[in-house]
Protein backbone atom coordinates (compact mmCIF):
# COMPACT_ATOMS: atom_id res chain seq x y z
CA UNK A 1 0.00 0.00 0.00
CA UNK A 2 3.02 2.02 -0.42
CA UNK A 3 2.72 5.21 2.12
CA UNK A 4 0.08 3.41 3.94
CA UNK A 5 2.65 0.44 4.67
CA UNK A 6 5.09 2.23 5.75
CA UNK A 7 2.53 3.98 8.32
CA UNK A 8 1.89 0.56 10.00
CA UNK A 9 5.22 0.27 9.92
CA UNK A 10 5.87 3.70 12.06
CA UNK A 11 2.85 2.58 14.01
CA UNK A 12 3.14 -0.95 15.13
CA UNK A 13 3.63 -0.19 18.08
CA UNK A 14 0.86 2.58 18.85
CA UNK A 15 -0.97 -0.80 18.22
CA UNK A 16 0.36 -3.37 20.40
CA UNK A 17 0.34 -1.58 23.31
CA UNK A 18 -3.21 0.36 22.98
CA UNK A 19 -5.37 -2.64 21.05
CA UNK A 20 -4.18 -5.97 22.75
CA UNK A 21 -3.08 -7.72 26.30
CA UNK A 22 -6.00 -6.24 27.57
CA UNK A 23 -6.10 -2.42 26.18
CA UNK A 24 -8.69 -2.39 24.81
CA UNK A 25 -12.41 -2.80 26.26
CA UNK A 26 -14.09 -3.05 22.63
CA UNK A 27 -11.35 -5.80 21.92
CA UNK A 28 -12.11 -7.41 24.81
CA UNK A 29 -15.58 -6.96 25.77
CA UNK A 30 -16.68 -7.52 22.28
CA UNK A 31 -14.23 -8.67 19.47
CA UNK A 32 -12.71 -11.28 21.21
CA UNK A 33 -15.40 -13.54 22.37
CA UNK A 34 -17.22 -13.21 18.92
CA UNK A 35 -13.94 -14.41 16.96
CA UNK A 36 -13.93 -16.99 19.74
CA UNK A 37 -17.52 -18.19 19.08
CA UNK A 38 -17.62 -17.88 15.17
CA UNK A 39 -13.99 -19.59 15.00
CA UNK A 40 -14.95 -22.48 17.07
CA UNK A 41 -14.93 -26.03 16.05
CA UNK A 42 -12.31 -25.39 13.06
CA UNK A 43 -9.21 -26.70 13.01
CA UNK A 44 -7.26 -24.96 10.15
CA UNK A 45 -7.54 -21.46 10.26
CA UNK A 46 -5.83 -18.45 9.05
CA UNK A 47 -5.92 -14.84 10.26
CA UNK A 48 -5.53 -12.18 7.86
CA UNK A 49 -4.18 -9.37 8.87
CA UNK A 50 -3.35 -10.52 12.13
CA UNK A 51 -1.36 -8.35 13.40
CA UNK A 52 0.39 -9.06 16.63
CA UNK A 53 -1.36 -12.37 16.60
CA UNK A 54 -4.07 -11.78 19.33
CA UNK A 55 -6.76 -13.35 17.60
CA UNK A 56 -4.60 -16.30 16.18
CA UNK A 57 -3.48 -17.27 19.66
CA UNK A 58 -7.32 -17.19 20.85
CA UNK A 59 -8.24 -19.18 17.91
CA UNK A 60 -4.66 -21.43 18.90
CA UNK A 61 -6.37 -21.21 22.52
CA UNK A 62 -10.01 -22.22 21.28
CA UNK A 63 -8.91 -25.39 20.05
CA UNK A 64 -7.60 -25.28 16.25
CA UNK A 65 -4.32 -27.10 15.69
CA UNK A 66 -3.14 -25.60 12.75
CA UNK A 67 -3.56 -21.54 12.46
CA UNK A 68 -1.45 -18.92 10.49
CA UNK A 69 -1.29 -15.10 10.67
CA UNK A 70 -0.53 -13.21 7.44
CA UNK A 71 0.46 -9.53 7.84
CA UNK A 72 2.31 -7.17 5.22
CA UNK A 73 4.24 -5.45 8.60
CA UNK A 74 7.67 -6.62 9.71
CA UNK A 75 6.87 -4.64 12.89
CA UNK A 76 4.18 -6.65 13.26
CA UNK A 77 5.37 -10.54 12.68
CA UNK A 78 8.24 -9.97 14.25
CA UNK A 79 6.45 -9.16 17.46
CA UNK A 80 3.87 -11.54 16.53
CA UNK A 81 6.70 -14.23 16.46
CA UNK A 82 7.85 -13.05 19.88
CA UNK A 83 4.58 -13.26 21.70
CA UNK A 84 4.15 -16.88 20.15
CA UNK A 85 1.30 -18.82 21.21
CA UNK A 86 1.65 -21.93 19.45
CA UNK A 87 0.73 -20.05 16.07
CA UNK A 88 2.90 -19.79 12.57
CA UNK A 89 3.37 -16.72 11.25
CA UNK A 90 3.70 -15.44 7.22
CA UNK A 91 4.78 -11.63 5.95
CA UNK A 92 2.34 -11.18 3.10
CA UNK A 93 -0.34 -9.05 1.22
CA UNK A 94 -3.78 -10.29 1.50
CA UNK A 95 -4.23 -9.64 -2.28
CA UNK A 96 -1.49 -12.55 -2.75
CA UNK A 97 -1.60 -15.29 -0.34
CA UNK A 98 1.32 -17.95 -0.18
CA UNK A 99 -1.18 -20.79 0.16
CA UNK A 100 -2.00 -23.63 -1.82
CA UNK A 101 -5.95 -24.09 -3.05
CA UNK A 102 -8.58 -25.56 -0.49
CA UNK A 103 -6.10 -25.33 2.41
CA UNK A 104 -7.92 -23.78 5.55
CA UNK A 105 -11.27 -24.94 7.59
CA UNK A 106 -11.71 -21.22 8.29
CA UNK A 107 -10.41 -17.17 7.95
CA UNK A 108 -10.98 -14.44 9.66
CA UNK A 109 -10.11 -10.84 9.06
CA UNK A 110 -10.67 -8.37 12.00
CA UNK A 111 -11.01 -4.82 10.65
CA UNK A 112 -8.12 -5.38 8.38
CA UNK A 113 -10.05 -4.80 4.88
CA UNK A 114 -10.67 -1.05 5.78
CA UNK A 115 -6.61 -0.44 4.93
CA UNK A 116 -6.80 -2.78 2.06
CA UNK A 117 -7.00 -1.10 -1.59
CA UNK A 118 -6.89 -4.31 -3.48
CA UNK A 119 -10.20 -5.52 -2.18
CA UNK A 120 -11.35 -7.43 -4.72
CA UNK A 121 -7.92 -9.82 -5.39
CA UNK A 122 -7.94 -9.94 -1.38
CA UNK A 123 -10.93 -11.32 -0.76
CA UNK A 124 -11.21 -13.77 -4.20
CA UNK A 125 -7.71 -15.23 -2.31
CA UNK A 126 -9.60 -15.45 1.21
CA UNK A 127 -12.02 -17.93 -1.00
CA UNK A 128 -9.42 -19.54 -2.82
CA UNK A 129 -7.76 -20.71 0.23
CA UNK A 130 -10.58 -22.04 1.92
CA UNK A 131 -11.85 -25.18 1.94
CA UNK A 132 -15.76 -25.98 0.38
CA UNK A 133 -17.97 -25.18 3.08
CA UNK A 134 -15.12 -23.21 5.07
CA UNK A 135 -16.62 -20.57 7.21
CA UNK A 136 -15.23 -16.37 6.26
CA UNK A 137 -15.67 -14.31 9.54
CA UNK A 138 -15.22 -10.71 8.38
CA UNK A 139 -15.31 -7.90 10.71
CA UNK A 140 -15.37 -4.30 9.91
CA UNK A 141 -15.99 -0.68 11.32
CA UNK A 142 -19.47 -0.60 9.90
CA UNK A 143 -19.35 0.74 6.62
CA UNK A 144 -23.14 2.79 7.41
CA UNK A 145 -22.40 4.68 10.09
CA UNK A 146 -18.82 4.55 10.47
CA UNK A 147 -18.65 6.56 7.29
CA UNK A 148 -16.12 9.14 7.41
CA UNK A 149 -17.64 12.56 8.18
CA UNK A 150 -20.15 10.57 10.72
CA UNK A 151 -20.25 11.10 13.65
CA UNK A 152 -23.01 12.44 16.95
CA UNK A 153 -24.60 15.76 16.82
CA UNK A 154 -25.91 17.92 19.15
CA UNK A 155 -27.98 20.39 17.72
CA UNK A 156 -28.89 23.40 19.76
CA UNK A 157 -30.17 25.41 17.13
CA UNK A 158 -33.56 23.54 17.12
CA UNK A 159 -36.54 23.98 19.53
CA UNK A 160 -36.18 21.74 21.34
CA UNK A 161 -32.60 20.64 20.68
CA UNK A 162 -32.46 17.82 19.26
CA UNK A 163 -29.25 14.94 19.33
CA UNK A 164 -28.83 12.78 16.27
CA UNK A 165 -26.29 10.71 14.34
CA UNK A 166 -24.57 12.50 10.91
CA UNK A 167 -23.89 10.24 8.77
CA UNK A 168 -20.78 11.08 6.03
CA UNK A 169 -20.82 10.59 2.20
CA UNK A 170 -21.75 6.94 2.70
CA UNK A 171 -21.82 5.77 -1.29
CA UNK A 172 -18.42 7.62 -2.12
CA UNK A 173 -15.72 4.98 -2.05
CA UNK A 174 -12.89 7.08 -0.66
CA UNK A 175 -9.11 6.62 1.02
CA UNK A 176 -8.71 9.16 3.73
CA UNK A 177 -5.40 9.84 5.95
CA UNK A 178 -6.80 9.56 9.72
CA UNK A 179 -5.08 10.71 12.97
CA UNK A 180 -6.08 8.08 15.36
CA UNK A 181 -4.10 9.50 18.16
CA UNK A 182 -2.29 13.08 18.68
CA UNK A 183 0.59 12.26 15.58
CA UNK A 184 0.05 8.88 14.52
CA UNK A 185 -1.69 9.05 11.17
CA UNK A 186 -3.53 6.05 9.66
CA UNK A 187 -4.86 5.13 5.66
CA UNK A 188 -8.59 4.37 5.86
CA UNK A 189 -10.25 3.36 2.95
CA UNK A 190 -14.11 3.69 2.86
CA UNK A 191 -16.25 1.51 0.74
CA UNK A 192 -20.24 1.23 1.06
CA UNK A 193 -21.20 -2.60 2.24
CA UNK A 194 -22.25 -3.70 -1.19
CA UNK A 195 -18.84 -3.53 -2.61
CA UNK A 196 -18.25 -5.81 -0.10
CA UNK A 197 -21.39 -7.89 0.21
CA UNK A 198 -21.11 -7.96 -4.12
CA UNK A 199 -17.27 -8.92 -3.89
CA UNK A 200 -17.91 -12.26 -1.83
CA UNK A 201 -20.75 -13.40 -3.54
CA UNK A 202 -18.75 -12.81 -6.85
CA UNK A 203 -15.97 -15.27 -5.38
CA UNK A 204 -18.81 -17.78 -3.82
CA UNK A 205 -18.75 -16.92 -0.57
CA UNK A 206 -22.34 -16.90 0.61
CA UNK A 207 -23.41 -14.51 3.62
CA UNK A 208 -24.86 -16.45 6.30
CA UNK A 209 -25.24 -14.47 9.02
CA UNK A 210 -24.47 -10.89 9.97
CA UNK A 211 -23.95 -9.31 13.35
CA UNK A 212 -24.31 -5.55 14.46
CA UNK A 213 -23.57 -5.66 18.40
CA UNK A 214 -24.11 -2.71 19.90
CA UNK A 215 -20.97 -1.20 21.54
CA UNK A 216 -19.52 -2.64 24.46
CA UNK A 217 -20.58 -0.90 28.34
CA UNK A 218 -16.64 -1.19 28.57
CA UNK A 219 -16.05 0.73 25.78
CA UNK A 220 -18.73 3.12 26.37
CA UNK A 221 -17.12 3.91 29.89
CA UNK A 222 -14.00 4.68 28.25
CA UNK A 223 -15.47 6.87 25.02
CA UNK A 224 -17.63 9.70 27.06
CA UNK A 225 -17.78 11.22 23.10
CA UNK A 226 -19.70 8.47 22.40
CA UNK A 227 -21.87 7.29 25.06
CA UNK A 228 -24.86 8.89 24.22
CA UNK A 229 -24.86 7.05 20.64
CA UNK A 230 -25.04 3.50 22.43
CA UNK A 231 -27.45 2.11 19.80
CA UNK A 232 -25.45 3.16 16.88
CA UNK A 233 -23.09 0.30 15.84
CA UNK A 234 -19.38 0.42 15.40
CA UNK A 235 -19.13 -2.88 14.60
CA UNK A 236 -20.10 -4.84 11.76
CA UNK A 237 -19.42 -8.69 11.18
CA UNK A 238 -20.37 -10.86 7.91
CA UNK A 239 -19.93 -14.65 8.51
CA UNK A 240 -19.97 -16.14 5.36
CA UNK A 241 -19.52 -19.77 3.82
CA UNK A 242 -17.10 -20.39 0.35
CA UNK A 243 -19.77 -22.75 -1.95
CA UNK A 244 -18.31 -25.70 -3.13
CA UNK A 245 -17.71 -24.03 -6.83
CA UNK A 246 -16.68 -20.41 -6.15
CA UNK A 247 -17.31 -17.47 -8.44
CA UNK A 248 -14.62 -16.19 -10.17
CA UNK A 249 -11.76 -16.11 -7.71
CA UNK A 250 -8.17 -15.96 -9.97
CA UNK A 251 -6.31 -17.49 -6.91
CA UNK A 252 -2.68 -18.84 -8.11
CA UNK A 253 -0.89 -22.16 -6.19
CA UNK A 254 1.95 -21.48 -4.18
CA UNK A 255 4.49 -22.95 -1.79
CA UNK A 256 3.58 -22.55 1.51
CA UNK A 257 0.44 -24.50 3.10
CA UNK A 258 -0.29 -25.56 6.71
Amino acid sequence: MGDGMEAWEEHATWWQEGFTEGADAEYEEQILPLAAELLAGYDSILDVGAGEGQISRLAVRGGASAVIGVDSSRAQTDEARRRGGGVSYARSEAARLPFRDCCFDAAVACLVFEHIEAVDEAIAEVARVLRPGGRFAFFLNHPLLQTPGSGWIDDQVLDPPEQYWRIGPYLVESIESEEVEKGVFLPFVHRPLSRYVNALAQNGLVLRRMHEPRPPDGFLARAAGYREASTIPRLLVLVCEREASPGSGTGHSTTIGP
